[in-house]
């Protein structure tokens, strides 16, 4: 029979008729389908508000570890509780930790939850080893060679020295002052002011009262004139009758030596390998 029906086909004895579901019926599915989905995610969205409400999980302590010797309980309270928003659940740790590091004295803070309701808080002090600037700026240089603001009244070492220099030399000003230190050991000298000038100019000022201008160069240049005179001051300052301790100024700009003023003398004095 060469008479087809649309949409059937002959396979062997059987005839498979094409048939698919009413509109209305498909139609039917979908919307129960769609209904079923905003259900759901309402009753999530309910159910993550519930969670995010309950009790259980509002912050109830702040466990505080680490560097505390400038910080106690009240003034870490006052300094960052404003900014400790939400739950134990919904607060942002990276927000918390910034809070932290904003308090005075506090270099980095590491903050972790601690189920269900507790935060554990590690703070790093900055280690403070010399003032930075001038005498009205409450600034200092931690060990790192780090500028940072503090109340300088609560230092406990009373004699730190002073540097200064451009903005971003901090760290080299520090370690130019540890290399100072170790060079004027031998004449029992301490730096008490470092500076360092924009244009890459040294100068010193000792606890005894002198002024060393130690001029400009790279570090190990620097260094090297300032071993240079103190190898020879001692030997210098005898032949006038003065002691080391009565150096009043000494300018180490010279190339072939340097200038000195000891009290009530004044001399140039040439290099060691030049006398």
């Amino acid at each position: 029979m060469r008479n087809l029906l649309a949409g059937t086909r002959l396979s062997g004895d059987r005839v498979l008729q094409s048939t698919g579901l009413p509109m209305d019926v498909r139609l039917m599915r979908l919307t129960a389908t769609a209904l079923l989905l905003v259900f759901a995610t309402v009753l999530l969205c309910s159910a993550g508000n519930w969670v995010l409400r309950h009790p259980a999980f509002v912050l109830r302590a702040i466990t505080v570890q680490g560097d505390v010797t400038h910080n106690n309980a009240l003034t870490l309270r006052a300094n960052t509780a404003p900014r400790l928003t939400g739950n134990f659940l919904t607060l942002d740790l990276a927000q918390a930790r910034s809070a932290f590091e904003a308090v005075p004295w506090v270099r980095h803070a590491v903050v972790r939850r601690e189920f269900p309701n507790r935060l554990r808080v590690v703070l790093q002090e900055h280690q403070p080893e010399a003032l930075w600037g001038t005498e009205s700026e409450p600034r200092l240089v931690n060990s790192l060679g780090e500028v940072f603001e503090a109340n300088v009244g609560d230092l406990e070492q009373a004699d730190l020295p002073r540097l200064s220099g451009p903005d971003g030399q901090s760290a080299l000003v520090l370690a130019m002052y540890r290399e100072l230190l170790g060079v004027l050991q031998p004449l029992d000298m301490a730096v008490e002011q470092l500076h360092l000038s924009g244009r890459g100019g040294w100068r010193a000022v000792l606890d005894s009262g002198a002024a060393l201008e130690l001029g400009r160069g790279t570090p190990q240049e620097v260094v090297a004139r300032t071993q240079r005179f103190v190898a020879t001051l001692t030997q210098v300052a005898s032949r006038y009758g003065r002691r080391v301790n009565t150096l009043e100024f000494a300018d180490l700009r010279h190339n072939d030596g340097y200038a000195l003023r000891l009290r009530g003398v004044s001399t140039l004095a040439q290099d060691s390998t030049k006398k």
